[in-house]
Parts: structure tokens; C-alpha cells; sequence
């Protein structure tokens, strides 16, 4: 064989030469920081880390609530608020639709329950269901005093106003359960909570309390289906706290037949 000639197949290369599979010149060199690496994380650097991931959860649970908390009193307090504007809507509702009968007064109130007369809301230009006796008082109740509403089946005889008129007034000293019947019977509701409610009359150009006669003077001049009616209603409200909305509220009711320069009721 010759001496140059190259190596058979199968045989071993030169003495120091690197080995196709790793030998000695293909093996890398591995530094400290290679081995860390190839290692893993240490104990400390797994518990730093669950540290802050826990104080990540925390904090975005903390945001996630609060912000629940924000939204539902902000629903609470929107509630609370539409729910008063209806039962004033009612209280306006109720004194535009008043309506003397010549048998008992329009409007009354004797410093613990407002009684009136309406027409029913049901009655058009061509059906007529009746009227109405209606009533407002604070009643107590196992959550505080209660603003509430009573009004009786539609009447058409006088014997029934009289009987509701005055089942009215037992209603409103608490001597008659509050219940909500049918359409055509008597029924009450709880509307909103206040501490305490007083209204006052407009009559002459002044206003004065219910139960007093000033301002009446020189005004007997009764207009049809009005009669006693006073030319406006103040209502002074004291709403309870812990409903959305709370504190005085004031509400003037004008009556719509009152006329400019001419003195009413």
C-alpha cells in the first residue's frame, strides 16, 4: 500500500483528528453560566415568582371587585331614583285627576292621611268606570315607615263613596290591613321609604297648612268639579336613608284649571 495513499473505509482516522460523532475538537466548551442555565431555576428564583404572580391576582381580584361594588351601587342609587320619579309621577297623577262630587270634599287631609277623589284612569269621553277614592299616609312597617298608596274599586253610588271614603281614613290610622286586591277592588302598595311627609295648601297667595283657614278668605267662589280644590299642593318629603337616594324633597303641584289673576279654591 502506498504511504500516501488514503485510509480504507472502516478504518480509524489519525491519531487527534476530531471524531465525526463529538470527540474532542467538537466537544463545546460548558462555562459555569451554561451549566446554571442548563440546570434550571433555583428554589429562590420559583418562590420570588410565585410571589408576584400572587400579588398580580390579588391586585387584579381587588380591581375586579371594586369595580363590581362601584356597579351596583350605581344601579342601587339609578333604582332608587326612578323609583321615586314614578311615585311622584302617581302623587301629580292622582291631584290632576281630582274631582269634586259634591258628596264628600275633593281634598282632604288631616295631618296624618290625604284623602281625594279622582276619576279613573280607565274613563275616556265615551266610558265612564267611576270614580275613585284614593288615600297617601306613612304607615311603619318591619322596614321603617312606608309612603304608601290606597285606592278603592270603581264606584258609582253614593253609598259606595261613602263607605270608601271612610274605609279610606281606617286605612290610613292603620285600622285596615294594607293588601293589593284586583282591578276592581280596593287594594295599597308600599312606594318608597321616608321618616316623615307634610303637605301644604296653596289658596289667596299664600301658603298655609291644611288644617288652617288662612288664605280661605274672600275665596268661596267654587268652580264645577272643583270645588275646595286649593290653586297648589306642596309636598315635603324626608326620604329614609339607605335606598339610593335620601334627604328633603320638595314637589309644588299647580292646579291645571288655575288661571292667571283669578284666586282659586
Amino acid at each position: 500500500m502506498s504511504p500516501h495513499a488514503p485510509p480504507l473505509r472502516g478504518s480509524l482516522p489519525p491519531k487527534g483528528a476530531g471524531l465525526a460523532w463529538g470527540g474532542p475538537a467538537l466537544r463545546p466548551h460548558c462555562t459555569p453560566e451554561r451549566r446554571r442555565r442548563l440546570g434550571g431555576f433555583t428554589l429562590i428564583e420559583l418562590l420570588v415568582a410565585i410571589v408576584v404572580m400572587s400579588m398580580l391576582a390579588l391586585l387584579s381580584w381587588r380591581s375586579l371587585d371594586g369595580m363590581s361594588r362601584t356597579q351596583t351601587i350605581t344601579q342601587e342609587r339609578a333604582d332608587g331614583l326612578l323609583r321615586v320619579q314614578a311615585t311622584l309621577g302617581q302623587w301629580v297623577a292622582d291631584l290632576d285627576a281630582a274631582l269634586d262630587t259634591g258628596e264628600v270634599a275633593a281634598l282632604d287631609f288631616n295631618g296624618q292621611v290625604l284623602r281625594m277623589t279622582r276619576r279613573d284612569s280607565g274613563e275616556t269621553g265615551l266610558d265612564s268606570r267611576g270614580i275613585r277614592v284614593v288615600a297617601w299616609a306613612r304607615l311603619g312597617g318591619a322596614s321603617g315607615g312606608q309612603w304608601m298608596r290606597w285606592q278603592s274599586g270603581p264606584l258609582l253610588r253614593r253609598d259606595e263613596l261613602a263607605r270608601a271614603w271612610q274605609r279610606a281614613g281606617e286605612w290610613g290610622r292603620g285600622s285596615v290591613p294594607s293588601q293589593t286586591g284586583s282591578a276592581g277592588t280596593e287594594s295599597a302598595i308600599a312606594l318608597i321609604g321616608i321618616e316623615q311627609w307634610q303637605i301644604f295648601y296653596h289658596r289667596g297667595e299664600t301658603w298655609g297648612n291644611p288644617l288652617s283657614s288662612v288664605g280661605t278668605e274672600g275665596t268661596s267662589t267654587e268652580l264645577p268639579g272643583i270645588g275646595n280644590l286649593p290653586n297648589g299642593v306642596r309636598l315635603e318629603l324626608v326620604l329614609s336613608p339607605g335606598q339610593g337616594l335620601s334627604g328633603a324633597l320638595v314637589r309644588d303641584w299647580v292646579r291645571p284649571t288655575l288661571e292667571a289673576g283669578r284666586p282659586g279654591g
